[in-house]
């Protein structure tokens, strides 16, 4: 189920962007551009529409998250019980190139149990 929109952060290359929910998944996206179909739509249905989402199981842990200084580069953090683990999410600036997606899971602090769950549905599911 789609969050409230007031609880996304926006990521993008200048010819596309996606939406990043507080629950660590990516619930919008059009490629390779604006406005081409969607791949994640999650946001105008459900978990059947596409979406990629890398986060600890549901309930467990706590979530925080910035923006790196002036970027679009989005750091969140995610606390349990048994440690810390950091989900940067971007994507690269391109001319001509492909259209990329990078996230990027770092281990903080202890161990940390990560779901990783990736729906491409092209043509908004």
């Amino acid at each position: 189920m789609a969050g409230r929109i007031e609880d996304y952060a926006i990521i993008g290359d200048m010819q596309s962007a996606a939406l990043v929910g507080r629950d660590g998944s990516i619930d919008w996206l059009c490629l390779p551009r604006f406005d081409s179909p969607a791949c994640f739509a999650s946001l105008l249905g459900d978990d059947r529409h596409g979406h990629w989402r890398i986060a600890p199981p549901v309930g467990v842990g706590q979530a925080s998250r910035a923006y790196q200084g002036e970027t679009l580069i989005l750091q969140t953090q995610w606390r349990t019980a048994a440690g810390t683990a950091r989900v940067i999410d971007f994507m690269p600036r391109r001319d001509e190139a492909a259209p990329a997606l990078v996230r990027i899971v770092e281990g903080v602090r202890g161990t940390v149990e990560l779901d990783c769950v990736l729906r491409v549905r092209f043509g908004y599911g």
